[in-house]
């Protein structure tokens, strides 16, 4: 019987110290002597947060019909070349929908003045280095997103961060350097819009130009030498696509793009 009660002299003590520290709205269940938990989780992230709208690029094609803008969402961004026309029906869209039209330098010819997003991993750092000093050399505007030393880090970070930066258009391309270039690619390919070619050839460079319009250009600093790069980047950056097949076959990479887009 003692210890009963003193067991019920413990249970009514903690009733009356949590009454006092719960809310008054707090309900308790003396059945199961249960009492509800207020929560010290404090929430960082904003009720409403603001989504960066989503990038379209269509700057392969001279024409923007109703079909290119049907399916984009209210506040997102549409990426076209220099000299495209919209037509009447998609300008409709366009407006309605208040879709934000960047129109994409057509950076024809070495001497045209680009912003080339950069980034490597550790494995490239130096040859990134390089190549920073190559676009200077060019006449061309340099971000770099990193890495800054030869510190082991992961080339999906950066490569997403080059490709992103192309993808919604605050850079006119982008060039990432890693052990093979190989790794890059496929993570710059993730993100859409990006049309990622790890080069290892000037032949392949500005045939990744040419047919595929690679905005993003791979290089792996074990695969080529820094000649080698000077030549790949020289060649990429001085290389457009020009024929309307080419463009055909890239508006249907896009077209293929879409249908997997959520």
């Amino acid at each position: 019987m003692d210890d009963e009660a003193t067991r019920d002299r413990v249970r009514a003590l903690v009733r009356e110290v949590l009454s006092k520290a719960l809310p008054e709205n707090a309900e308790v269940n003396p059945a199961s002597h249960s009492y509800p938990v207020q929560s010290r989780f404090i929430n960082t992230v904003s009720e409403s947060p603001t989504q960066p709208g989503v990038t379209r690029d269509e700057s392969s094609k001279g024409v923007i019909t109703e079909d290119d803008v049907r399916g984009m969402e209210p506040g997102s961004v549409l990426r076209i070349a220099e000299g495209a026309r919209l037509t009447p029906l998609a300008a409709d869209i366009v407006s309605e929908k208040r879709i934000e039209i960047v129109k994409r330098s057509s950076g024809r010819g070495s001497k045209a003045s680009k912003l080339v997003a950069v980034g490597a991993d550790h494995g490239g750092f130096k040859m990134k280095e390089e190549l920073k000093s190559l676009l200077g050399e060019l006449g061309h505007r340099v971000h770099d997103f990193g890495t800054n030393s030869e510190d082991a880090v992961d080339y999906p970070d950066f490569a997403h961060a080059v490709a992103r930066a192309v993808a919604d258009g605050t850079s006119d391309v982008g060039i990432i350097i890693d052990g093979a270039g190989v790794g890059s690619a496929m993570t710059a390919n993730k993100v859409p819009g990006v049309r990622a070619a790890a080069c290892y050839s000037v032949a392949l460079a500005r045939n990744s130009r040419e047919h595929n319009d690679a905005n993003v250009l791979t290089l792996g600093s074990k695969t080529v030498s820094s000649a080698e790069m000077r030549e790949i980047v020289i060649a990429w950056l001085a290389t457009e696509m020009s024929e309307e097949r080419h463009q055909k076959r890239v508006a249907k990479i896009e077209a293929i793009e879409r249908q997997y887009q959520r």
